[in-house]
């Protein structure tokens, strides 16, 4: 499932859907869009609840179809109203689309390219429809394609998911230097997030404020938080393995504090390629959109007249054990992915509300996953990845709910 053109032509003008276009990803690929017009057409914009930012969107965007999962339209059309007089410009009269099914109805709409820019397990169905409607789909939200596995694979026709995480822009950026069959190996890049060099031990004392102060990158909370525990990494690790078919055992993860190297690739005659640059994500955001052409001017080259120094260090599996876990995870396939992320987005909100000590994130993670034992791991149906993804999110509750298990790190704050 390597990252391809859709019709192996280049192509000048694209029209685009974006969904999560009010969070981190959907605002700078909208900042792409931009700085790049007669390049793009906005066919579709989607939002969890931010109306006001997203009817700024519609109207600068002069978008036809705005969905809004938590509004209603009324609220939706009265803030594209006031924002359009305020900007002097008339009022845009898009079809508003609300509730729950709200991105998935603009992932179908039938754009060019579909970047999907949710944030959780509730980004597969989008994904879906977006490959479903022939998009392109542009994927940040690797939850999907990792809850989603073979359904999304099968979905998937041969170039037509572009890989939008830094780390699998710069492999699929990297595989342009051979062959798929002369690659030996995949490294994925990572900071180490704030507490690179901690020992469990003394992972067990620190607060939700210093998880949330990444080096490198501005995130939402359950990234962020995810950056921190290495979850993240871990969900990489499935989804390399998804996007470019190589066996788990072949995909190696090392700290970069600098995150100036985004992923390498190892092939198998002792050459590497790696794809580098500032820490930023608007070179594989623009790279989404506009595959396997480059946009102009989109970031600010590295400066190499400045000294500078990079760090490389092994990952630490003891005091950060997601990788491992994940790995696992990714061997037995069906739903024990959607398992293990369903978890981890309880844990975290369970440690941002201090009912759990930091290493417990993962620590429950690991229970929950060893529990899944059901007479249901298959994950042929939606609603089968869906029914594991609850039973996580219930039983990780539990888990906590129930206090600290056999290690002292499960205690509540």
């Amino acid at each position: 499932m390597s990252a391809g053109t859709r019709d192996n032509e280049l192509v000048t003008s694209r029209s685009v859907a974006v969904l999560g276009s009010t969070g981190s990803i959907g605002t700078q690929a909208l900042e792409v869009v931009s700085r790049h017009p007669g390049r793009f057409t906005v066919m579709a914009l989607s939002a969890g609840s931010n109306v006001d930012l997203v009817a700024r969107q519609a109207v600068d965007h002069d978008v036809p179809l705005v969905a809004v999962a938590r509004a209603d339209v009324k609220r939706v059309r009265d803030a594209m109203a006031t924002y359009a007089a305020v900007a002097g410009r008339p009022a845009p009269s898009p079809d508003v689309v609300v509730g729950d099914e709200a991105a998935t109805v603009a992932a179908a709409c039938g754009a060019d390219v579909v970047l999907n820019g949710i944030t959780g397990s509730i980004g597969l169905r989008p994904t879906l429809a977006a490959l479903g409607a022939g998009s392109v789909l542009a994927l940040a939200n690797k939850e999907s394609l990792i809850v989603g596995g073979a359904l999304v694979r099968a979905a998937a026709r041969p170039g037509q998911i572009v890989p939008v995480d830094s780390e699998h822009s710069a492999i699929a950026q990297s595989l342009r230097g051979g062959r798929a069959q002369e690659v030996r190996r995949l490294v994925i890049t990572a900071s180490g997030g704030p507490f690179r060099g901690r020992t469990r031990t003394e992972l067990t004392e620190v607060t939700p404020e210093e998880a949330l102060a990444h080096p490198n990158f501005a995130m939402g909370r359950v990234v962020t938080t995810n950056s921190a525990t290495m979850v993240n990494k871990g969900l990489e690790v499935i989804e390399a393995h998804l996007l470019f078919d190589i066996p788990l055992d072949r995909i190696d993860v090392v700290v970069h504090p600098q995150q100036q190297i985004h992923s390498m690739v190892e092939f198998h005659d002792g050459s590497t390629i790696a794809q580098l640059g500032p820490p930023r994500m608007l070179v594989p955001i623009a790279l989404g959109l506009s595959w396997p052409e480059r946009l102009e001017d989109v970031d600010v080259p590295s400066d190499w007249s400045v000294p500078q120094t990079w760090e490389f260090h092994p990952l630490d599996d003891d005091a950060f054990p997601a990788v491992r876990l994940a790995r696992q995870v990714g061997a037995a396939g069906g739903t024990f992915p959607a398992v293990y992320n369903a978890a981890n987005e309880v844990c975290v909100d369970a440690f941002h509300d201090l009912r759990i000590r930091f290493p417990a994130i993962v620590d429950t993670v690991a229970r929950v996953v060893e529990r899944h034992n059901g007479s249901n791991r298959d994950a042929s149906s939606v609603e089968e990845v869906l029914t594991a993804d609850r039973w996580a999110r219930q039983y990780a509750a539990e888990l906590i709910g129930a206090g600290p298990g056999d290690d002292d790190s499960t205690e509540a704050w």
